[in-house]
């Protein structure tokens, strides 16, 4: 049986001015999904994302993430949902340069409460894994665009979520850079990650997800599903 990550039902958005960011938008995805959400500037991308992520709250409509009702959490909650349930990668890596690698990589588990040793040797198989181990001792301003955002991935599974969010997570890369992360990124949901990406990268969408919807003026206007990679 097939298990539902996000069911977001009826949302609408309005902010004070302007047209609704988000208009009766209904959407479900179900674990081990890679969603992909296209779309132009203005469309409701980022908004639909900062629902997910407990950083908005909707007009109208509920937002359900493995199993927590997000729309009605206050802030405390939120950011402790933020913290168990999901991990996120952002276009410009948000990683703090004044931390190691593995410190970097540390502290949201060290947010959770996991006992140093335990969340130590999480750290340390996710470097590995993602082929920075090497680097467990530098400093992020050290290393390539490509390397920073291999250590904001393995920052964001840390704590083992149950959502990876991706917001443009190629978009301050270079070709090689970006191609190396898009593999990661089709990786991760091999391995049964669900994944939803905001992205303006084709290729990416191509490459990593299997399943894709566009987003025209707050309402999803495409939604389809790829073939098995």
């Amino acid at each position: 049986m097939t298990t539902t990550v996000i069911d977001i039902h009826d949302v609408s958005k309005r902010y004070d001015e302007g047209p609704p960011a988000l208009t009766g938008l209904s959407l479900d995805v179900a674990e081990g999904e890679a969603l992909a959400v296209l779309g132009p500037s203005g469309s409701g991308k980022s908004t639909l994302l900062n629902m997910i992520a407990g950083l908005d709250r909707p007009t109208e409509g509920t937002v359900t993430v493995a199993g927590t009702r997000v729309d009605v959490l206050d802030e405390t909650a939120s950011a402790r949902y933020r913290r168990s349930r999901i991990g996120m990668v952002f276009q410009f890596f948000n990683l703090l340069n004044d931390l190691t690698v593995l410190d970097n990589v540390l502290l949201p588990a060290q947010l959770l409460g996991t006992p140093r040793a335990e969340a130590r040797q999480r750290a340390g198989q996710l470097l590995d894994g993602l082929g920075i181990a090497r680097h467990a001792g530098a400093y992020p301003g050290r290393l390539s665009g490509g390397e920073r955002q291999r250590v904001a991935v393995a920052r964001a599974l840390v704590n083992r979520p149950a959502l990876l969010l991706a917001d443009e997570p190629t978009g301050a890369l270079d070709t090689a850079s970006g191609a190396d992360v898009r593999r990661l990124l089709a990786d991760l949901n091999a391995d049964g990650q669900t994944i939803v990406l905001v992205t303006h990268d084709l290729a990416l969408a191509a490459s990593c997800a299997t399943r894709t919807i566009e987003l025209v003026d707050g309402r999803i206007a495409r939604d389809e599903r790829t073939a098995a990679r």
